[in-house]
């Protein structure tokens, strides 16, 4: 894919850490979206990504992966983790990994589904430090994992602390200020997935894929 950067078309695959700081807003379309959960919107921008911060708890969450990766990429758990390049408070940049797939439209325990990938060294000591020092919250849930070239996996996901979620999240998903995830038959297309439910009062069952944000 190519994108227009001033008066020249230039490779997606080309584009620079810098490129995308400075246009990110006209490079992240609706071609390169890759995903959507409740806090950041997500662009793959050649080998980088771009998470864009839907609300404040979004962007506490990248601020929280920039510290942790910034403290583990010195230790012998740096290669379980996306390296994360720049945060600001629209948008979070860090190294694009194939997402791990769903299994019948949803995400799984990584632990309880066999798949084609292997994990990574010291992949239980680290989720113990998560757990324990980094207070990081649903950390084994499909969703937060990609997959690096030799299918090994990556954590792409790890910035939401139980705290910010009980303290945060749960209280805005319960105004219906931000969604929860529900399984439901999607009214527009029949497949039953996640769908995006915002509060108990929403009656809009529709998927991504048909147009419910």
């Amino acid at each position: 894919m190519e994108v227009l950067e001033g008066n020249a078309w230039i490779s997606m695959n080309k584009l620079t850490l810098l490129d995308i700081m400075e246009n990110w807003d006209t490079l992240c379309t609706k071609e390169n979206f890759i995903g959507l959960g409740s806090t950041r919107k997500v662009y793959c921008l050649g080998k980088y990504v771009v998470k864009k911060h839907l609300n404040r708890i979004g962007y506490l969450q990248s601020l929280r992966e920039l510290e942790i990766y910034t403290s583990m990429k010195q230790t012998k758990y740096a290669h379980i983790f996306s390296p994360v390049f720049y945060v600001n408070k629209e948008i979070c940049i860090q190294q694009y990994y194939q997402e791990v797939p769903m299994y019948d439209n949803q995400t799984f325990d990584i632990q309880e589904k066999k798949g084609l990938w292997e994990f990574p060294s010291y992949y239980e000591e680290c989720i113990e430090i998560l757990d324990k020092e980094w207070d990081v919250f649903d950390i084994r849930d499909s969703s937060n994992y990609g997959m690096n070239e030799r299918r090994v996996l990556v954590l792409i996901d790890y910035g939401m602390s139980k705290t910010l979620y009980e303290k945060e999240w749960v209280p805005a998903a319960e105004k219906g200020d931000i969604p929860q995830i529900e399984v439901h038959i999607c009214g527009t297309c029949g497949i039953k997935k996640e769908i995006r439910m915002y509060g108990k009062n929403d009656l809009d069952i529709r998927c991504i894929t048909c147009g419910k944000e």
